[in-house]
């Protein structure tokens, strides 16, 4: 289909430039993926009925070494920030097998009490994908996921057909990675943690790991295929801005996986336009970051960096970041807000500043 070989093309082709592109000095680099793990993590969760938002999980993130997680919530943001640190450290390391997918589901439960007997274990129960409305009362099956006693089967033969096909060579590694995801998603292996009678709630009530380790193995997937620019934009908060879209898509193409011709483009195409997408913003915000490293002096760049990094900032805390001259730091807010680069709201004490 042209429209595949064309959206693979342009990420393909971004993949290329990739070194050309993120040129910027490390710190920057650090910046950058710092702000799209916050946001992969607040939007991987959001997407499964969380309520946090990016601001609450950064400050939860902030004070992981201290916090007792009391909220389902806050155990879920827990444990997705500890599986995307190891997954980008150690990525190179960790072979797609069973095993290794049942250790990332357990690490992501790994705050949740009451997941404690079903982590890293595949499906005792059935967990069909099923619909209920603000009154909790079904409104039908969507999907027939794999019965418990066929999901090991299933997943030997997806994990076995994944690994061969990279090996192959015969597929693109983002069809591959692609394919994986939805398979692995209509098999949906583990038990998600918050089942009512054995039903799987298809409702922004729910809170599914299953949803919330498929990202986290797409992630993995493309670093292993050398898509090395993902940890810098988040793929799960394009994923979020169209979740009707992504639950649309996966269910067009899980329900004819079992005819005599699935349908794949639906999926697929879904995929490739949200990857477009992730790799069309970090180029902008590559592009931003290399006008202002240019052509602004070093402390309106910190400054810039602040505001980026916590959404909004006062001229006390730049001070305190900064240790700059507090008359300095005004003329550079100065300079910013006149090339309309910062906002100022707010009046006297209470003014802040953030990004334009």
């Amino acid at each position: 289909m042209p429209q595949i070989l064309n959206l693979i093309a342009e990420i393909d082709e971004f993949k290329g430039s990739w070194r050309a592109l993120g040129t910027l000095a490390p710190e920057r680099l650090a910046a950058l993926r710092k702000v799209a793990t916050i946001e992969s993590i607040g939007s991987s969760t959001r997407i499964e009925g969380a309520k946090l938002s990016d601001r609450q999980i950064e400050t939860l993130l902030s004070n992981l070494d201290s916090l007792s997680f009391t909220t389902r919530d806050e155990q879920e943001v827990a444990g997705y920030a500890e599986v995307m640190q190891i997954l980008f450290d150690s990525w190179e390391m960790i072979p797609i097998t069973e095993n290794y997918i049942k250790q990332l589901h357990s690490i992501l439960l790994q705050y949740s009490h009451k997941d404690e007997r079903h982590r890293g274990n595949y499906k005792a129960i059935d967990n069909h994908i099923e619909a209920f409305d603000g009154d909790g009362k079904s409104l039908g099956i969507l999907f027939t996921t794999a019965s418990p006693m066929m999901t090991p089967l299933l997943m030997e033969k997806l994990v076995n057909w994944t690994r061969e096909a990279f090996t192959d060579k015969q597929l693109h590694p983002l069809l591959i990675t692609g394919i994986f995801i939805v398979r692995f998603l209509a098999i949906h292996p583990f038990q998600d943690g918050n089942e009512r009678g054995g039903r799987c709630f298809a409702s922004s009530l729910s809170n599914h790991a299953v949803g919330r380790l498929s990202r986290v193995l797409t992630t993995l997937l493309l670093l292993k295929s050398g898509y090395t620019y993902v940890p810098f934009s988040s793929l799960e908060t394009v994923i979020e801005e169209n979740k009707d879209s992504y639950y649309l898509a996966l269910r067009r193409t899980q329900q004819s996986l079992k005819t005599e011709n699935p349908d794949w483009n639906s999926w697929l195409l879904f995929f490739l336009h949200s990857l477009k997408r992730q790799k069309d913003r970090l180029a902008v915000k590559l592009e931003r970051e290399k006008i202002m490293q240019s052509s602004l002096p070093e402390l309106s760049v910190k400054i810039l960096e602040l505001a980026k990094e916590h959404g909004r900032i006062t001229t006390g805390e730049i001070e305190r970041y900064t240790q700059a001259n507090r008359s300095t730091i005004k003329a550079r807010i100065n300079d910013l807000l006149g090339m309309k680069k910062l906002i100022r709201h707010g009046k006297g004490r209470s003014t802040w500043y953030s990004l334009f």
